[in-house]
């Protein structure tokens, strides 16, 4: 898609689309809009009694920003089950952009100085697009979910979008809405201003359970 940069990045998520790609490797990009899309409600995370008592115990420590491009770099490895990735170098180096800009963001879980997980995502208004995940330790993109969602609640965010409804997603409360639906939230927020730092540099597992909503 020739011209297509990182503002023009900005304003497809503004308009409720967003780009993928065929394989790693293909530089080429196209837009999607999904008929039906994934929201995780930030008033009802659904975390299991497991999965807090791990949040709780600091097993992982989670940190921000610190390791951006390694995050992208792990979601667009190969995993069992899907050897290929949407994530490729055209869509790898306009997050980039966007990251020095502050306007995307990693949640990255370390264990022993060594990132073991994390997610990554662009943050317009009070919208916080949530693009990837990736773990290489049980539960690590698992925490810094919560993490995230902490820090949406806390920096007054309205919206995650998670794109697609996965199994996976689904065990955290995501709901599927319409495209009307999201455009209407989507509208909504990106009136409002988030602020993604608001929890500051570190948050505490605790703190973080403490500013999500549910258990199960």
């Amino acid at each position: 898609m020739p011209g297509f940069d990182a503002d023009a990045l900005i304003a497809c998520y503004r308009q409720g689309v967003f780009p993928m790609a065929d394989a790693r490797h293909d530089e080429k990009i196209f837009l999607v809009e999904p008929t039906r899309r994934g929201v995780i409600p930030l008033q009802g995370l659904r975390i299991s009694h497991r999965l807090a008592r791990t949040v709780r115990s600091d097993r992982f420590e989670v940190r921000t920003d610190t390791a951006f491009e390694t995050v992208i770099n792990g979601c667009a490895a190969p995993r069992p089950g899907r050897m290929e990735t949407w994530i490729n170098s055209t869509i790898e180096r306009l997050c980039l952009e966007l990251f020095a800009r502050g306007t995307a963001h990693s949640v990255e879980a370390w264990w022993d100085d060594r990132l073991v997980g994390g997610l990554y995502g662009i943050s317009i208004g009070g919208a916080f697009f949530g693009e990837s995940m990736f773990s290489i330790e049980r539960d690590a993109s698992k925490v810094a979910l919560v993490h995230l969602v902490a820090r949406l609640n806390a920096g007054g965010y309205s919206l995650l979008d998670a794109q697609f409804m996965t199994d996976h997603l689904k065990t955290f409360g995501t709901i599927e809405i319409s495209k009307a639906d999201y455009r209407r939230r989507l509208a909504t927020a990106l009136t409002q201003r988030g602020d993604f730092n608001a929890l500051g540099d570190y948050c505490a597992g605790a703190a973080a359970l403490q500013a999500t909503s549910q258990l199960s």
